[in-house]
């Protein structure tokens, strides 16, 4: 893979860095044949984010973390509504075009192309699976990644992406997944998770045999249960036959006697009839006498209550009488009243003129004292900005007197300085500021006697506006006085005015005294007094009741005659059958035939028992006929998941893959050990181990890169060295994965990246980096390799130095080329 040209649109490092929205780069022109080539400029101005994006994998490395596999959004490193990210690339003989575009227009949305050239036109890249790349970032990962494969790979064999891990920090299974990938053994790994899956499969169709064997026990479990719920239905179905003989036989006797019972009643039935018609002749009397009473209680009723309404309306008239000599006594009192105080209102009518004469001269005085106050205040207001004034030509005058004495001290210099006289006079700038000086005394003088003068008018006019002011101190006190009387005139006028206004009720009141008075002597003396009519009616209401009183007493008489003889008609007939000796055969009957009913129930339901515990024994005997081949189907199913999952097991990391990696651990600890020895010398040399020893001292599955010191003759594990060794030994290890998947995958990326990877070295040890890095491109045969440092000494000797400042200055210029 090798960039031919990038175009990035609205990205944040860039503006931020750069000061510009876009930025285009044509590395074919700007590197050429260069193999070395460094991308420097200061901090912040965007060399990172282009490293990021000279790749078609559509993320930022070291924006993403681990790895650069890690959580990333390109959202937070664009502002335009619209960005790009636009690079051509080569790889494989091919050419190839990226096309990002980050929408920010409401909601977001992400569009990304691969084009392949085909003659002298861009065409969507189709995979050999029929994968098109649509404009969907799925699709677009699909297509990149069966031409340069896994991004993992990419991102830790040939691109040292800013702050990445270091191979020493990977975890097991980390490490084993990529070097499983360099050293092409997908296809094992897809076999063991085929396995896998096959043991998932059978795992779960385990499980459902084992709720069905559940299921099936469970329903043995119940059958037993049902089975030992009926118990012994043939002993039950005897006991109940016996029962129902004797039960049966208890009912015909109780039928017997009730058919003696009913045969005694019918021959006593004429008896009855006679009983009974005497009984109803007896009710009929009583209920002719209830009506009779009823009909004089009716009566009486009716006769009290008019009565009651005789009462009422002498009441109501007395009320009425009551009520209208107390309003009219009341109306008489409040009459007198206002006649008794027609000397108030006539004195109130004739002073009424007055009252209004006295407010009008009051208000007219109050009018005159507030213009005074507010002449007061006008006068006090003046006052203080005269004062104001005065301080600040104080302040002025102040600073004229200290720049007249300044003034004075520099023209004093003239007689002191010492080339006065001489030839250098004429140069000297003290004299002539001295002389400066003397020409501006004059003015300084006379601004200071103009605000002496000036002080002097503003002092004699704050007299002036003081005198006048003491002279009208007491104002707003007289002003207070002033409005306290207005107030208290203008309360007198209002109570003299309503005194007054009542003058015309007088003779209105007089004449309407003389008709009360009239009316109450027109009133009965007594309330409540009977009238003739009043004293007839209630005679004949009386009359009528003692009537009613009569009549009631004579119909008792009646009605007791009559019941007597009827009761002695009834008590002459013989003695009435029994009719509860009937009732309780009935109920001895139907309690017999309830019990029989009940015995015929038990007989059927130990019969139906016992045909249920048949049905039972058979159905138990399938269940249990089924749960045996239940049980041989989980034994060969159990088998195969055991085999399917030693098969997975050995298709994972910890089996043919693990062999596989220990046996290219010797070619990558020999291709790390020559790079090292070729730039660094033949001290430190490295070995690969997959098996690491735990704390009890057993060994396990793991991965850790083992340094031996040829100095000390010590060997210890990388993370135990300091971090600038750790740094070129990580170096030396992922260029030695890079050219191994060079050397025996075939798959060749022919361009590395590296940004800032030579941060902790010291300035020996950076020339040996530069070294290595040609090493690597010889050996792996690759192109060139693009790298980011803040060392000027290793872009010195970059074969091609791209300047990201040419574009802070002249952004419309192309890069300088420093060779």
């Amino acid at each position: 893979m090798r960039p031919i040209s990038l175009t990035l649109k609205g990205f944040r490092g860039i503006r931020d860095g750069l000061g510009r929205d876009v930025i285009e780069l044509d590395f074919e022109r700007l590197a050429n044949d260069a193999q070395l080539i460094a991308i420097v400029g200061s901090n912040g101005r965007g060399k990172t984010t282009l490293m990021d994006n000279m790749t078609p994998f559509p993320t930022m490395p070291s924006r993403a973390g681990a790895d650069g596999l890690g959580g990333f959004s390109y959202y937070d490193q664009v502002c335009l509504p619209e960005s790009v990210k636009d690079l051509v690339w080569e790889h494989g003989g091919e050419r190839y075009r990226s096309q990002l575009v980050f929408r920010l227009n409401g909601k977001k949305k992400t569009e990304a192309f691969l084009h392949v050239r085909r003659g002298d036109s861009w065409q969507p890249m189709r995979a050999d699976d029929g994968t098109v790349s649509d404009g969907k970032v799925d699709t677009y990962v699909q297509c990149v990644e069966r031409i340069l494969g896994s991004a993992e790979t990419f991102f830790t064999s040939v691109f040292a992406a800013q702050g990445r891990r270091q191979l020493s920090a990977y975890k097991n299974g980390e490490i084993k997944t990529l070097l499983a990938d360099l050293l092409g053994l997908e296809a094992i790994r897809a076999l063991g998770a085929k396995a896998l899956e096959t043991a998932k499969l059978l795992k779960a169709g385990l499980v459902a045999v084992r709720q069905e064997r559940a299921g099936l026990r469970a329903e043995v479990e119940q059958v037993a249960r049902e089975l030992s719920q009926l118990g012994d239905a043939g002993a039950r179905i005897a006991a109940a036959q016996t029962t129902k003989a004797a039960r049966q036989a208890a009912l015909d006797g109780l039928k017997a006697e009730l058919a003696k019972h009913v045969a005694t009643r019918d021959v006593t039935m004429q008896t009855e009839a006679r009983r009974a018609q005497l009984a109803e002749e007896r009710r009929s009397i009583i209920e002719a006498g209830k009506a009779a009473l009823g009909a004089l209680d009716a009566q009486d009723r009716r006769e009290g209550e008019r009565l009651d309404q005789l009462n009422r309306r002498i009441r109501q008239r007395a009320e009425d009488e009551r009520k209208r000599r107390k309003g009219l006594n009341e109306q008489r009192t409040r009459l007198e009243a206002t006649l008794q105080a027609s000397g108030v209102i006539e004195r109130a009518n004739q002073r009424l003129g007055q009252a209004e004469s006295v407010v009008v001269h009051r208000e007219e005085r109050l009018a005159r004292l507030r213009r005074v106050a507010e002449r007061l205040e006008k006068l006090r207001a003046d006052s203080k900005l005269a004062r104001e004034r005065i301080a600040g030509i104080e302040r002025e005058a102040g600073q004229a007197s200290l720049k007249a004495q300044e003034l004075s001290l520099r023209f004093r210099l003239t007689a002191e300085v010492p080339c006065a006289g001489t030839d250098l006079q004429g140069r000297c700038k003290l004299l002539s500021d001295a002389r400066e000086a003397q020409s501006l005394k004059p003015s300084a003088d006379a601004q200071i006697a103009r605000l002496a003068a000036q002080r002097a008018s503003v002092v004699e006019r704050l007299k002036t506006l003081e005198a006048e002011a003491q002279e009208l101190a007491a104002a707003p006190a007289r002003l207070n006085t002033a409005e306290t009387r207005l107030k208290r005139s203008r309360e007198r006028l209002t109570k003299v005015a309503a005194r007054a206004a009542r003058h015309g009720e007088l003779a209105q009141a007089r004449e309407t005294l003389a008709g009360i008075v009239r009316q109450l002597a027109s009133l009965p003396r007594q309330d409540g007094e009977e009238t003739v009519e009043e004293k007839t009616e209630r005679g004949a209401i009386a009359a009528a009741r003692q009537a009613i009183v009569a009549q009631r007493e004579g119909e008792a008489q009646r009605q007791r005659q009559s019941l007597s003889r009827a009761d002695a008609a009834i008590a002459a007939l013989p003695a009435s059958f029994d009719a509860s000796q009937i009732e309780r055969a009935q109920r001895g009957v139907e309690e017999a035939q309830r019990a029989l009913v009940t015995t015929e129930t038990m007989y059927l339901k130990a019969v139906r028992d016992q045909q249920a515990g048949e049905e039972f024994r058979r159905r138990k005997a399938v269940i249990e006929a089924r749960l045996t081949a239940l049980d041989t189907r989980m034994r060969r199913i159990e088998d195969q998941v055991g085999v399917w999952m030693l098969f997975a097991k050995c298709m994972s990391n910890d089996g043919l893959i693990a062999l596989s990696i220990d046996d290219s651990g010797p070619t990558l600890s020999g291709l790390a050990n020559d790079l090292l020895l070729a730039c660094y010398g033949p001290r430190f040399t490295v070995s690969l181990k997959t098996l690491v020893e735990t704390a009890k001292g057993e060994a396990r599955e793991g991965f850790d890169i083992v340094v031996h010191d040829a100095e000390s003759g010590e060997a210890k594990s990388v993370t135990q060295m300091s971090a600038g060794e750790r740094v070129w030994i990580n170096e030396s290890l992922t260029r030695a994965i890079a050219l191994y998947l060079t050397q025996n995958s075939g798959r060749k990326y022919g361009t590395l990246f590296s940004d800032e990877a030579d941060g902790p070295l010291d300035p020996e040890r950076k020339r040996m980096f530069m070294a290595m890095k040609r090493e690597v491109l010889r050996i792996g045969g690759y192109s060139q390799e693009f790298f980011v440092s803040q060392t000027p000494e290793l872009a010195a000797m970059a074969d091609v130095v791209i300047d990201l400042e040419a574009f802070k200055s002249a952004p419309q210029t192309e890069p300088s080329l420093l060779s």
